[in-house]
């Protein structure tokens, strides 16, 4: 049996990663919600069930950088168009060891209709949600079923280090390494992200399913 997207996951929470040699891994797409793209230092890996050879294929007529070849927006968008597929943007991928103890921040778990839990919900198995006054953080099971963990702080409570306290005690609640998905134009969460501990890892596209009318 082949390496599988969760195999190359499991591996980069632990350090250890793809070999920087330019190439392009392709694996079975663990699910039917989840396809894309994830670019690690000098190496990528796609994650789709159409055939390899029309992604190497793609790959080697593009006239570009080989590094950067897999998140160049012609091959995106030959990729969405191959596989009827969206995409919203590339995100930073960020991930996090689990950390022992409870967590300083007073949380409540809720079942909430808060947008971020409903867009968490519609993107991940597995969702719980808790309330911290002010904020929410989410939890979920997304790409190859890793544990994922997003957060939302109202502006009127934002600039106190609520963010960076939510995404730490994510940390205490996981008890697997903790996955985070953040656009790179967004500083400050990137910063929250990585105050708390969080490596980031690589770069992601995710592809999914369009929406039936």
């Amino acid at each position: 049996m082949g390496q599988t997207l969760r195999d190359i996951l499991d591996a980069a929470a632990r350090g250890v990663f793809p070999p920087a040699d330019g190439g392009t891994t392709v694996v079975p797409q663990p699910c039917d919600r989840d396809a894309g793209v994830l670019s690690f230092t000098a190496h990528s890996v796609v994650f789709t069930d159409e055939d390899p050879r029309w992604v190497y294929g793609t790959l080697a007529a593009l006239d570009c950088d080989a590094l950067a070849a897999t998140l160049n927006p012609r091959f995106l968008t030959a990729f969405l168009e191959r596989t009827g597929r969206t995409t919203d943007t590339v995100d930073a991928v960020l991930v996090a060891t689990p950390l022992p103890g409870e967590p300083s921040l007073a949380l409540e778990e809720i079942d909430s209709r808060h947008p971020r839990v409903a867009y968490a919900r519609a993107r991940r198995d597995d969702v719980r949600a808790w309330a911290a006054e002010g904020a929410v953080l989410v939890m979920g099971r997304g790409v190859a079923g890793r544990l994922e963990v997003s957060v939302e702080v109202d502006e009127d409570v934002r600039h106190r280090g609520l963010g960076r306290a939510l995404v730490s005690a994510a940390r205490r609640l996981a008890g697997e390494p903790l996955w985070a998905q953040v656009a790179p134009g967004n500083a400050r969460s990137i910063r929250a992200f990585q105050a708390a501990g969080y490596r980031q890892v690589g770069a992601e596209v995710l592809l999914r399913r369009a929406h039936r009318r």
